[in-house]
């Protein structure tokens, strides 16, 4: 949002602003944050930093060693649009106090490295990242988890297993079917106000929102789309989009997850990635006489992400509950190949009529539970690593992969079907 430090410290004098909300992410990928005062914060900011105790922060330091320092990046900060305060929240690097040096576990950092070295690399210059998050909206979340009994159950106005439950003013039905909520219009669909008052605070927020709609779960599964952006700053918009779902939803009574399978029997929620690369200013993903319209250097970045699947959901799947929502029959993506159109595949083209801008790639596995800098700097070096050795992809399959008889669906790679053997081809795939 701002170019300079002298921009940031401008509007924070011209428009009020009382606090400055200092935020950084953890190893796992949830954003951290504390307030100080906007008096306090002046242009020795931007040189001294602000201390904090790394030993308390997950995946960070040990406590002997706990001292680090961050740096702000004012072109992150934006206002807060659930403070009661005028609040400009800003995201921060993570830096050794005594080197001065980027924090090799800072998810930040690493986005960057990753951006350094495609440019270092020559192979691009630019690497775009469009994920698209998906969310479940529920009305009561209760668990527990103790040393004689466990429980959870959730609860939707919306959901299918309240056709027949007794409702103040009575129970009007329209309840959505599961896998049924691709997308009646209201009154199925319970949530369009919910999306609306979202998608409005993320314009103002600065992202650029192109559509809203339900998805195909049912207690109002939704997704909403925002432009894409570089790895970075990608990163930074999924932090922020999640933040404003989540409290959006909370000012309504209402509580969102991007767990990756919340109800058993219906879709679970994915994080879509579309990617391309970018060589000054043209795009290299485009070639109007390959398959599907890609290029060579397409095809090996696809022929990248394929390969390095199995290790590559460490980072972009990496919870138990992910490998809940990679298996058949709900949409989800467990087939190593590519194709265009098709959705069930683990790499579809999608269609982008004759802009070679638009010609991208779409790696449908990923969920929204893990930290999105380490899942889009490693989707970028598995393609990278196949367009640095030519690797390639399987033969395209243009059917549903889900209905392939059985001696064609044997010649088709799997992804792992659980976290453990993930982890065990990661530990390989160094």
């Amino acid at each position: 949002m701002f170019k300079s430090p002298e921009d940031l410290l401008s509007f924070i004098s011209d428009e009020g602003v009382k606090f400055i909300d200092v935020r950084f992410c953890d190893l796992p990928g949830v954003m951290q944050h504390f307030t100080v005062p906007a008096s306090s914060f002046d242009n020795e900011t931007f040189t001294n930093g602000l201390a904090f105790d790394g030993s308390s922060v997950r995946g960070f330091q040990e406590i002997h060693e706990s001292d680090m320092l961050l740096l702000p990046d004012p072109y992150t900060a934006r206002l807060d649009p659930f403070r009661t305060e005028k609040t400009l929240m800003m995201n921060f690097f993570v830096h050794d106090p005594f080197t001065r040096e980027p924090y090799s576990r800072d998810p930040r950092n690493i986005a960057k490295k990753a951006e350094d070295y495609i440019a270092e690399s020559g192979i691009a210059d630019l690497a775009f990242f469009g994920p698209e998050a998906e969310f479940y909206v529920f009305d009561s979340v209760r668990f527990s988890h103790s040393e004689n009994a466990s429980f959870h159950e959730i609860d939707s106005i919306e959901g299918w297993w309240n056709t027949g439950r007794d409702e103040e003013g009575g129970n009007r039905g329209y309840k959505t079917r599961f896998k049924g909520g691709y997308f009646p219009v209201p009154p199925v669909d319970h949530y369009a106000d919910l999306r609306d008052k979202i998608s409005l605070k993320l314009e103002e927020a600065g992202l650029t929102v192109e559509r809203a709609h339900h998805e195909v779960g049912t207690a109002g599964q939704a997704e909403i789309n925002y432009k894409f952006n570089t790895l970075l700053h990608a990163g930074d918009d999924l932090q922020l989009f999640k933040y404003i779902v989540k409290n959006t939803a909370w000012e309504e009574g209402k509580s969102a997850t991007f767990m990756p399978k919340p109800l058993f029997g219906d879709n679970g929620s994915g994080m879509h990635c579309h990617q391309s690369l970018w060589k000054d200013g043209v795009p290299l993903f485009h070639d109007e006489s390959g398959y599907a319209g890609l290029s060579d250097t397409a095809r090996h970045y696809i022929g990248g992400i394929l390969t390095h699947a199995p290790s590559l959901l460490a980072f972009t799947n990496p919870t138990i509950n992910s490998y809940r929502r990679l298996v058949p029959g709900f949409e989800a993506p467990v087939s190593l190949v590519y194709s265009q159109r098709n959705r069930s595949a683990c790499v579809r083209i999608p269609i982008t009529g004759d802009s070679p801008k638009a010609k991208r790639i779409e790696f449908r596995c990923p969920d929204s539970s893990g930290n999105p800098y380490l899942a889009f700097a490693a989707m970028l070096m598995a393609g990278i690593d196949g367009v640095r050795n030519k690797i390639e992809p399987p033969e395209p399959i243009d059917k549903d992969l889900y209905e392939l008889p059985p001696e064609e669906q044997a010649d088709v790679a799997q992804v792992p079907g659980d976290l453990n053997s993930v982890l065990d081809n990661l530990e390989r795939d160094h």
